[in-house]
C-alpha cells in the first residue's frame, strides 16, 4: 500500500510540475530561441545582447542583486553571531523584532522610504530645520542614486532570511570544534573565518541564494522608484508585445539562465554539503554572559539595526495615518480616514477578497501535495524520491517573474492552455502560480516533522491492524501538526502578498489581488499614496500575526523552511 501510494504521488507530482513548471519554462525558451519556421535561432538573443540598453539593464539587475545580498549579509551575520553566542538584556524580544522586516513586501516599504528621503521628504525638512540648508532647499536622495536606494530597501526587507538560516546553522555547530581551534591558538576573528564560517557556509548559502534570486528579479521596488533600467521592468513593459515580439521571451530566457547558472556555481562552490558533526555536542556550549558594558552594547546593536530596518515600515505607517505630509519632518495632520477608505474603496475590497480566495485555495493545495511529497521522500524508499524532492524545491530557485511570464506565454491564443488566458479571468492561473511558488515551504516544514517523528509509532499502529495511510493520518499527522500549520501559514502569508505573479497575471481590476491594488492606488494622483499605505498597514498587521505565530511554532527551526 505504501509503495503504491508513493508511486501515485510521484506520478501526480511529476504531471503537475510538467504542466505548470516545466511547460511554462519551455514556452519561454521556445519564444526566445525558435523562429517563425520552427528552427533553432540565436538571432533574438544576439539582438538583445547587442542592444546597449538591454546590456545595461542586465548589468544593473545583477549588480543590485549583488549589493542587496552583500548588504543583507553585513546586517544579518553579526546579529546571528551575537544572538547565538551571548546573553544580553532584551535578547528574546529583540530576536523576535529582527523578523519585523518580513511583514512588508519590499515594494510597499519603498513607498515609506520615498516619503522620508524624497525631494520634499522628512529628511530634507529635518536638515532645513537644523539650519544646515536654506529654506526651500530640495534634494531627492534616492532619485540621485536609485541603484543604492533599491538595494538598501531590498536588503532591509530580506536580511531576516539570511539571519534565520545563520542562527539555525550556528546552533548546529559542535562547540568542541571551536574549542579545539582555540586550544591550538586560533582565536578571535581568525577562528571565526577559519572554523565557524566554513561550518555554517551551507546554511548561509541557503539563505543567500533566495535573497539573490529575489532581488535579481524584484519588480515592485523598481516600479515604485520609477527605475526602468533593470531587466524585470523591461520585461514588464514588454508584456503588451508578448504575442508577436520575441524580445521579451529572450529577456526572460536570459534572466532564467543567469539565475540557474549563478545558483549552480554557488551550489558547487559553497553548497556542496554540511561538514560532519558529532551526533551530540561534546561540549556544553551555549550562549554565555558578558560584562555589563558589552551586554548593553549587544542590545544597542540589535536595537539600532532593527530601528534602521523598520524605517520603511515607519514611513508607510506615518503616511497611512497622515492627512497631509509635504516638506515637513512629520505629517502636518493625522487621521484614521485613510484606513476606513482603504477597507471601503471600490478597488481594495474586491482585492482583499480576491487575495483571500487565491491564497486560501492555493494553501490547501500546497498542504495536501506537500504532505504527500514529504511522506514519500522521508518515509519510503521508492526509486526517484530524491528527484521528487528536487522538483518540489525548484520553484525557490526559479524567479517568480519568470514563471509568471511563462504562464502568460503558455496561455496565449492558439496554445494548449489558451483556456486559462488571464486576460479574461486569471483566477485559475493565479491559484496555480501561488501553489507552485509556495509549495517548497510546506514540503520543507512537513519533511522536518516526519524526520523528527519516529517511524516506530506508525509501525506500532500498523501492527495493531491499521493500514499505512490510516496510521499516518491518525498517528503522525497530529504529531507534526505544528509543522504543518507553520508551513501553511507561511505559504498563505506569502501568497497573500505575492508580487510578480499578481502584477503580471492580474490584468482586470475585478481580479486584482492586494499587491496589484496597492501599486495601482500608489500611482493615483491625490490621496492614492495615503490609501495605498493604509492598505499596506493592514497587510503588515496581517503578516505580523503570521510571523509571530511561526516564531512560536518553530523557533530557530524556521530558517530550515527558507532553503533550496
Amino acid at each position: 500500500m505504501s509503495r503504491t501510494f508513493a508511486r501515485i504521488v510521484f506520478a501526480l507530482t511529476a504531471a503537475f510540475f510538467a504542466a505548470f513548471f516545466l511547460w511554462p519554462i519551455l514556452q519561454i525558451l521556445k519564444g526566445g530561441f525558435i523562429d517563425a519556421d520552427g528552427r533553432l535561432t540565436f538571432e533574438y538573443l544576439r539582438v538583445i545582447l547587442a542592444n546597449p540598453i538591454h546590456r545595461d539593464t542586465l548589468a544593473n539587475s545583477f549588480l543590485i542583486a549583488c549589493a542587496t545580498t552583500a548588504l543583507s549579509f553585513l546586517i544579518a551575520l553579526p546579529l546571528a553571531f551575537v544572538s547565538d553566542r551571548f546573553l544580553f538584556p532584551g535578547k528574546n524580544l529583540l530576536g523576535s523584532l529582527v523578523l519585523i522586516p518580513m511583514i512588508l513586501p519590499p515594494f510597499v516599504g519603498a513607498i515609506g522610504i520615498k516619503q522620508i528621503f524624497g525631494q520634499y521628504g522628512a529628511l530634507n525638512a529635518l536638515l532645513i530645520r537644523a539650519g544646515l540648508f536654506p529654506e526651500g532647499w530640495t534634494f531627492d536622495w534616492f532619485a540621485a542614486a536609485p541603484f543604492a536606494g533599491i538595494a538598501l530597501v531590498q536588503a532591509l526587507s530580506l536580511y531576516p532570511i539570511i539571519y534565520l538560516n545563520a542562527v539555525a546553522a550556528l546552533a548546529n555547530i559542535d562547540p568542541a570544534m571551536e574549542e579545539a581551534a582555540q586550544n591550538l591558538g586560533c582565536t578571535g576573528a581568525r577562528r571565526f573565518f577559519k572554523i565557524t564560517l566554513p561550518l555554517i557556509k551551507p546554511g548561509l548559502f541557503a539563505g543567500g541564494t533566495i535573497v539573490f534570486i529575489w532581488s535579481f528579479t524584484e519588480l515592485g521596488v523598481p516600479l515604485v522608484f520609477d527605475y526602468a533600467r533593470v531587466t524585470s521592468v523591461q520585461i514588464f513593459y514588454g508584456l503588451k508585445d508578448i504575442g508577436g515580439n520575441p524580445a521579451p521571451y529572450a529577456l526572460v530566457a536570459i534572466m532564467l539562465a543567469c539565475t540557474v547558472v549563478l545558483y549552480a556555481l554557488g551550489k558547487g562552490i559553497f553548497g556542496r554539503g554540511a561538514h560532519a558533526m558529532m551526533a551530540r555536542a561534546t561540549s556544553s556550549g551555549g550562549a554565555r554572559p558578558l560584562p555589563p558594558a558589552r551586554r548593553w552594547l549587544c542590545t544597542a546593536l540589535f536595537a539600532g539595526v532593527t530601528l534602521f530596518a523598520v524605517l520603511p515600515h515607519i514611513g508607510v505607517i506615518l503616511v497611512a495615518f497622515s492627512s497631509d505630509w509635504y516638506a515637513s519632518v512629520l505629517p502636518s495632520g493625522f487621521t484614521l480616514e485613510n484606513f476606513r477608505v482603504a477597507l471601503g474603496h471600490d478597488l481594495t475590497v474586491p482585492a482583499i477578497a480576491n487575495s483571500l480566495k487565491f491564497a486560501g485555495i492555493s494553501t490547501l493545495a500546497d498542504i495536501v501535495l506537500g504532505v504527500a511529497i514529504a511522506y514519500v521522500v522521508v518515509r519510503t524508499r521508492i526509486a526517484g524520491r530524491q528527484v521528487l524532492d528536487f522538483l518540489a524545491m525548484l520553484p525557490l530557485a526559479v524567479p517568480g517573474l519568470v514563471l509568471a511570464f511563462g504562464y502568460l506565454a503558455m496561455s496565449q491564443e492558439g496554445k494548449f492552455f489558451a483556456f486559462l488566458n488571464p486576460v479574461e479571468n486569471p483566477t485559475v492561473l493565479l491559484i496555480i502560480a501561488y501553489s507552485v511558488r509556495r509549495l517548497p515551504y510546506v514540503v520543507r516544514a512537513a519533511a522536518a516533522g516526519f524526520q523528527q517523528t519516529s517511524v516506530t509509532l506508525e509501525e506500532a499502529a500498523q501492527n495493531l491492524g491499521a493500514p499505512p495511510l490510516k496510521a499516518t493520518c491518525k498517528v503522525t499527522l497530529p504529531l507534526i501538526s505544528a509543522n504543518l500549520i507553520a508551513g501553511g501559514l507561511l505559504a498563505f502569508a506569502f501568497a497573500m502578498l505575492e508580487v510578480s505573479d499578481s502584477l503580471i497575471l492580474a490584468q482586470k481590476q475585478a481580479y486584482y489581488p492586494i499587491t496589484k491594488a496597492i501599486l495601482e492606488l500608489f500611482q493615483l494622483l491625490g490621496d492614492g499614496k495615503f490609501i495605498a499605505s493604509a492598505l499596506g498597514v493592514w497587510a503588515m498587521a496581517f503578516l505580523a500575526v503570521i510571523i509571530v505565530s511561526l516564531g512560536v511554532l518553530m523557533g530557530k527551526k524556521l530558517g530550515a523552511i527558507f532553503r533550496v
